[in-house]
């Protein structure tokens, strides 16, 4: 992993590949570890960057709430270390929030943008309070208890029966989280704005993917708009991470994506 500067805050990320740049953001309590299936798929054609984001991983982990922004500002300073002008950016879950958050303010930066398990409504009501309830857990019973706890509903029942070990790394890689790094992204998440208008106002090639078994986020409230810029793709079978569940699949559905995106066709 290699490291840049965001607002004294040191981000880590994986560099692999040339040519055309997509950036891959992983989702809550995760790492870029998260694509370790994917990025061998695609850094045959395409630069591929997977940062940890502020918190995980590798990356400094402050103390306090962070924010969506707050977020999306690290990959820009990211991208402004590297030099690159322009990119795809791919966000899984929380990942895909702050996709949103970066393509409603730094548009221009964008080739096209993407959304993998996640969804432009901000947290309901009941969201929230389960929010503040991880945030109790990780305090009071520790990071380990808390990804015990939240990896299972990650995977659809299926997987549960035939790759358990798909559970037990996704836990690997959530017990490296630093405790105050899932406090201040669950903050983050919690405090999100809708931002299905960025969806649905984009002018740019957008896509958008669900799992038939995701159990966080269905399929429904990832697909808030089926605007002629859009591609929506469904993997059977998945749950939540399609990242570990369907590597193949999801990694064809990028590709198709990327081809359009930056304007191979």
């Amino acid at each position: 992993m290699e490291i840049v500067r965001s607002e004294g805050t040191t981000i880590g990320y994986s560099d692999q590949g040339e040519g055309e740049v997509v950036v891959l953001l992983h989702g809550f309590c995760g790492s870029a570890q998260y694509w370790e299936k994917i990025a061998p798929l695609l850094n045959g054609s395409y630069r591929v960057i997977a940062p940890d984001l502020r918190g995980h991983g590798t990356s400094d982990a402050p103390k306090g709430a962070y924010t969506i922004e707050q977020m999306a500002d690290d990959i820009l300073a990211l991208l402004d270390a590297l030099e690159i002008p322009k990119v795809t950016l791919l966000g899984h879950s929380l990942g895909g929030y702050i996709t949103l958050s970066f393509a409603e303010r730094y548009g221009s930066r964008l080739k096209g943008f993407g959304l993998i398990h996640s969804t432009g409504y901000p947290d309901s009501e009941e969201a929230k309070e389960k929010r503040l309830k991880s945030v109790s857990t990780i305090q009071n019973e520790g990071i380990t208890a808390f990804v015990d706890e939240l990896v299972p509903g990650l995977f659809s029942p299926a997987t549960h029966d035939i790759s358990p070990q798909l559970l037990v790394r996704t836990k690997e890689i959530g017990y490296k989280t630093p405790p105050q790094g899932a406090v201040g992204a669950a903050m983050a998440m919690r405090e999100r704005p809708d931002r299905r208008g960025v969806i649905s106002a984009a002018e740019l090639p957008v896509l958008l993917v669900a799992g038939t078994e995701d159990r966080l986020i269905p399929a429904e409230r990832t697909f808030t708009s089926d605007k002629a810029n859009i591609t929506q793709a469904t993997i059977s079978g998945a749950g939540h991470m399609s990242v570990f569940e369907a590597p193949d699949r999801l990694s064809e559905i990028i590709l198709e994506f990327l081809e359009t995106s930056s304007g191979k066709e």
